[in-house]
């Protein structure tokens, strides 16, 4: 996970001021065009570095111990203190996730284009907090009040409120505190360079540890002593590095916002439109192409109805003249005439697509996860020895695996790969990716086992099934993070055009966000085409009259076929275009 190219970011509250020309690594200032909190040139011996990381790494520790310490246990929530049926707990937590990762494109549309960074986790996170105080308060409604029709409908309220206002808040924190950490190393200084790659193994480590505190202290706090506790653990931990962060202003390093790169994206789908009557030239040299540019790409031949946003026009065609115009006129509104280079870069984006398609399976068995196999879990014994284990505590083995796959893949995997293929990294991001979504597959069809068994069990009276036997599934989802969600963040990061890197990052998120909310919809699907005549469904609110283990056999099949079109998609993926 790279963050070189992330965007440029404005100092708080001031305007940006010209800058120095870029030094060199021995310079006093830095030499990527960072500012400090007086928008002046950024001393390197008082700014930015792990000075500044230490305490933005402290509000990524804090959102992901409040974002896991709902996640992981709000189906159990949402059934046993709101009395929802299972499926729609089910679909409403995947409601709930998919809003999280879908809010993250609007955090950083403002923190591209408005506000930068600093200022968007600061006005964010706030709110963040607002959403955990409301859920701390809901769970503190006498239970006499709650009990009646109109006391459930005001708990209900409450906590769909106070869930939405952190998805809310989640959406400015996310796509921030990774990017805004890279910030913090200047980009003409190799030391720093190498500094920076560091800083995102924390990060990922920060991710980690706030999911296993999530999923071990605050879990088992929630089934036995009380949500509230857990509440005020997370408000209290948050308001703190908030503070930590905002303390730190004038050790951060900014970077000048220069505005949202879906403009360009606009200007070439809307001149191309324009000129829909124009015809292309046979020699793509006659296109036009800036002067002068900081970069360029080279023209391919595909979607080339996107080529005529950048066919040369004059007054004469602008009026509806039309056939092809090899002379250059005055000066053209990018809104009618683009460059080569913006035209490739909207083409990027379009050979993308296929692949994002694919990942959007992939992320709804990651929903399964804390949905659907919690849900088996409540069914199942989770009795080990003298302990209770509460089922959403299971996802620690997730975490586990996450940790014990990154070291094996980098130090054992890689070697390999690369004797045997030549390449650098061993596999391809593509190859990584397919890796990913067969052990996805494989998940699917082991967790259809095991309900199997388990109602097997149930229906013959025996002794309820163990829920270590959940414990494969959960360490081979950690290994299918390793391989499709770090090879996404590769993936959407190097085949993205320069001065959209941010903007296809959040694409990575955003196919989170759309796994969870398929996943819901399937739930519906299922729960609707199931439950006619009378009959239970696959998964009804007792889990033993009906059928949890065709719906995952479902998601099998479904991935199987993902698998294919995936691996059609990538043999037919050219990469991105060199820039010349």
């Amino acid at each position: 996970m790279a963050m070189e190219a992330a965007d440029e970011e404005r100092a708080p509250l001031l305007q940006p001021q010209p800058q120095p020309s870029r030094g060199d690594a021995d310079s006093e200032y830095t030499g990527d065009g960072s500012v400090d909190v007086n928008n002046q040139p950024a001393l390197k011996r008082s700014t930015g570095n792990w000075r500044a990381c230490f305490m933005i790494l402290g509000v990524e520790f804090s959102e992901n111990l409040a974002y896991y310490g709902i996640s992981k246990n709000l189906v159990t929530y949402l059934t046993k203190i709101l009395h929802e049926s299972k499926v729609n707990a089910a679909r409403n937590s995947s409601a709930w996730s998919g809003a999280c990762y879908l809010t993250p494109l609007f955090g950083a549309f403002l923190a591209d284009t408005y506000w930068g960074k600093y200022r968007t986790v600061l006005t964010f996170l706030p709110i963040y907090i607002l959403g955990l105080l409301t859920l701390m308060a809901s769970t503190s409604l006498p239970s006499s009040m709650t009990s009646s029709d109109a006391g459930h409908q005001l708990h209900s309220v409450a906590v769909y409120l106070g869930l939405y206002l952190v998805a809310f808040g989640n959406g400015g924190v996310k796509p921030c505190t990774s990017a805004f950490g890279a910030d913090q190393f200047d980009g003409g200084d190799a030391a720093e360079l190498r500094r920076k790659g560091s800083f995102f193994n924390w990060y990922t480590f920060m991710i980690n540890s706030g999911s296993l505190l999530a999923s071990t202290v605050l879990v088992w706090l929630q089934d036995n002593v009380g949500w509230g506790i857990s509440f005020v653990i997370v408000v209290v931990v948050m308001a703190f590095f908030l503070a930590v962060f905002f303390a730190g202003s004038r050790v951060y390093r900014y970077r000048p916002v220069r505005g949202s790169p879906l403009t360009g994206v606009c200007q070439v789908v809307v001149a191309a439109v324009r000129k829909w009557h124009l015809e292309l030239p046979d020699d793509s040299s006659l296109l036009y192409e800036a002067q002068v540019a900081d970069h360029r790409i080279k023209h391919t031949d595909q979607f080339r109805f996107l080529d005529k946003a950048a066919i040369v026009v004059t007054p004469s065609s602008l009026s509806g003249e039309k056939g092809n115009v090899a002379a250059a006129a005055a000066p053209v509104s990018r809104w009618r005439q683009c460059t080569v280079t913006q035209v490739e870069e909207v083409k990027m984006l379009v050979r993308m697509c296929p692949i994002w398609a694919c990942l959007v399976l992939f992320f709804s068995v990651s929903s399964q996860m804390s949905s659907t196999l919690v849900e088996q879990g409540t069914a199942m014994d989770n009795r080990v020895g003298p302990f209770t284990i509460p089922p959403a505590s299971l996802a620690t083995f997730h975490s586990i695996g996450v940790l014990l796959w990154i070291p094996v893949y980098d130090v054992a995997l890689v070697p390999l790969a690369r004797r045997a293929t030549g390449k650098p990294k061993g596999i391809t991001q593509l190859q990584r990716i397919g890796v990913g979504l067969a052990v996805a597959a494989l998940i699917m069809a082991y967790s259809a086992l095991v309900e199997e068994r388990r109602l097997a069990a149930a229906r013959a009276g025996a002794a309820r099934t163990s829920i270590l036997w959940q414990v494969p599934a959960q360490l081979m989802h950690g290994m299918a993070v390793v391989f499709t969600s770090i090879g996404k963040s590769e993936f959407f990061y190097d085949q993205a055009p320069r001065s959209m890197r941010s903007m296809c990052t959040a694409l990575g998120q955003l196919a989170i966000a759309a796994g969870n909310y398929l996943s819901a919809f399937l739930l519906a699907v299922v729960a609707s085409a199931t439950t006619r005549g009378g009959d239970p469904g696959w998964i009804p609110d007792d889990l033993n009259k009906g059928h949890l283990d065709y719906f995952f056999w479902l998601m099998a099949a479904l991935l199987l076929l993902d698998l294919l079109f995936f691996v059609f998609c990538a043999m037919r993926y050219k990469g991105s275009t060199a820039a010349s």
